[in-house]
This record gives C-alpha cells, structure tokens and sequence, in this order.
C-alpha cells in the first residue's frame, strides 16, 4: 500500500486554527515528552510536512550526525580520562622505582656500617693496632733491632742500575733522591 503511515515516517496532524504554532501534543502530556525523544521526533521537528523520500535522507543524516556527536563526545570523554589517569600513575610509577633505588642504597649502607664497625672493634686492640703498624709501616719498638730479608732474585729495578747511568724516566722523584744518595 503506497502513501501509508507505516510506509513512511509518522506525520503529525496539523494543528488547528486554535492551536499554538509550533508546540506538538506531546508537548502538553508532561515534562519528560517537551524533549525530542526519538529520531522519527527529531525528523518531524525538522521537516514536519515533507516527503517519504526526503524523510528518509533526513532520518539518516539526523543518525549520522547523533553517532558522530555521540562518538565525538566519547572521544573527548576517554581522551579526559586517560590525561587524569596518566599523570598520577607516571607519578607513582617513577616514585616507586625512586623508592627502590633508595633501598638498595640503604641496604649497600648498612652493609658498609657493619664492616666498618667491625673493623673499628678488630682495631680497638692495641696488639692489632701494634701489628698494623708493623706489617704496613715498617715501624719498630724502640730497643729492637730490624731485619729485612731479600730472597735472591727478588731485587728491586732500581738496584740493578749502574753507578753513573741516569735514573729510569718513569721512576718518581724520592726514587730518584734516594738512588743518588745511595750512590747508585
């Protein structure tokens, strides 16, 4: 059946004489129908009298714009979740790998706190302060008498040097002031 209301969009009657221009009768049934409820609502508010080609042209463009508003505004809505979510969890991400690095660097502390301390319990012995002193520095009690054994084969660079001959280049200073008072 051609020019049926089921065919095309539902038209509205017009208005009487007596009736308001441009208010609807579901605009007088309650708060809630004032706002244009369906797309069919929305293509009888635009073009109220026109065709069921036209109808349709505009159903779909109504669609399209509604999805794209509707896409557009779910972008803008994810898009501002995301930026309030991001900075926060960037925070706590770098304050956490912070945190880590600062214990294990409290960890390589407390470590070094107990060698030091156990080495300041070793060295409060004054007979392991003497042997320090001894095995380090050479030094001697005084009324004893020092001995420095040589194993043969074992003399230093600095001995095998003729009298006469210039120091090695890469000797330091005193090796050099002792090997000229040495007379080496």
């Amino acid at each position: 059946m051609a020019g049926t209301q089921a065919d095309g969009p539902r038209r509205r009657a017009d208005p009487g004489p007596g009736a308001r221009a441009g208010r609807s009768r579901r605009a007088d049934s309650g708060p809630v129908a004032s706002a244009v409820s369906t797309v069919d609502d929305v293509v009888e508010t635009v073009a109220p009298r026109a065709g069921r080609a036209m109808g349709g042209f505009l159903r779909e463009r109504v669609l399209s714009r509604l999805t794209t508003r509707r896409a557009a505004l779910l972008a803008m809505v994810v898009c501002a979740l995301a930026l309030s979510v991001a900075v926060p969890l960037h925070t706590y991400l770098s304050q956490r790998a912070e945190l880590q690095s600062e214990l294990q660097q409290q960890q390589v502390l407390r470590q070094q706190e107990a060698a030091l301390t156990q080495t300041q319990q070793r060295l409060s012995d004054t007979a392991q302060v003497e042997a320090e002193a001894r095995s380090r520095f050479g030094y001697v009690m005084p009324g004893e008498t020092p001995y420095v054994v040589q194993l043969p084969g074992g003399l230093p660079a600095a001995s095998t040097q003729t009298p006469g001959q210039p120091a090695t280049p890469g000797s330091s200073w005193y090796q050099q002031l002792w090997n000229s008072v040495l007379g080496n």
